[in-house]
């Protein structure tokens, strides 16, 4: 079965405009009856020109709708066509379709449960109650108070989580979903300051996103009330995803990068890691925020679609 989501418009226009005419219908349901065609039986089957045949045989095939194969013939080679799909199935609602048809697992994991970084100044953290340690010091994530964190910023570097793989024995893993809040590091706040934020899921580069500032427009809804007003106060809400044929940011395709890529028979964990890359061209740094603070009253969410 082929089945297409409206998060693949090039595609899903392509196989909808290959299905569009009744002739090349009738391509498909004579190869339903009598497979492996070449173009001049298609053409003496539905009575139409050879040249017909020929060009709608051409947009089923870039459709990857039905199958051709050159075979030797009396006078050169002959394209033997052969459907591909028995069924298309185009998702114009991807979330709701997969939530009612696939099983779900998510788990949040809070900002300050890291289990390894590599990270330069400027950096720091906070919890609701204050400053947790003295700022620009990396070797304080190490700290076991750290773990009551509700905002982590650095300027350079990664850190990195561990999930849980909780999904049945046996189930096939459909999509692997991160969300987050998370912005720009700029001193104080900067609207303006841009950076560019990759991840990577197993230690496969998933995708990279330019953040456009540190934001300080407006005071973040979940912040303290000891949390100054000329700091960073709150991020957007960005989600990076694997799938069986892409990765994505914010549902647009990010790298190639598959499920198939992250191995995930191979540990009983899944790592994701966020940072910058040392060759970045925007090293603006990444400010993470937590359940209580910026705009966004979660952690690091993780989602499995599995069937």
């Amino acid at each position: 079965m082929l089945e297409l989501t409206i998060d693949e418009p090039d595609r899903l226009v392509k196989v909808a405009h290959a299905l569009s005419t009744h002739t090349r219908i009738g391509i498909i349901k004579l190869l339903l009856t009598k497979p492996n065609l070449n173009i001049i039986e298609i053409a003496e089957a539905l009575d139409i020109p050879v040249s017909t045949a020929a060009t709608n045989v051409k947009v089923l095939e870039e459709a990857e709708l039905i199958l051709t194969e050159l075979q030797p013939a009396s006078r050169g080679a002959m394209k033997v066509c052969s459907r591909n799909f028995d069924d298309v199935r185009m998702i114009l609602n991807p979330i709701a379709f997969y939530q009612n048809n696939s099983k779900a697992v998510e788990v949040e994991m809070p900002i300050g449960h890291f289990i390894n970084f590599d990270i330069q100044p400027t950096c720091g953290m906070a919890n609701t109650t204050g400053m947790l340690f003295t700022e620009d010091e990396p070797d304080n994530f190490y700290h076991p108070d750290s773990r009551t964190a509700e905002i982590i910023w650095f300027r350079k570097g990664w850190i990195e989580y561990r999930f849980p793989k909780k999904v049945p024995a046996g189930a096939k893993v459909k999509s692997i979903e991160f969300s987050l809040e998370l912005c720009s590091e700029a001193p104080n706040y900067n609207n303006d300051w841009p950076s560019e934020i990759t991840v990577w899921v197993n230690d496969v580069e998933i995708g990279s996103w330019i953040s456009p500032g540190d934001f300080g427009d407006h005071r973040g809804k979940l912040n303290p009330p000891w949390w100054n007003d000329s700091s960073t106060q709150h991020g957007l809400y960005k989600t990076w995803a694997i799938e069986e044929t892409r990765s994505t940011v914010d549902n647009e395709k990010s790298s190639s990068s598959t499920l198939r890529d992250l191995h995930l028979d191979q540990k009983p964990y899944i790592t994701f890691r966020i940072g910058l890359k040392p060759d970045a061209k925007h090293q603006g740094g990444i400010n993470l925020f937590g359940k209580s603070f910026g705009d966004y009253a979660q952690g690091i969410i993780m989602r499995m679609q599995y069937d």
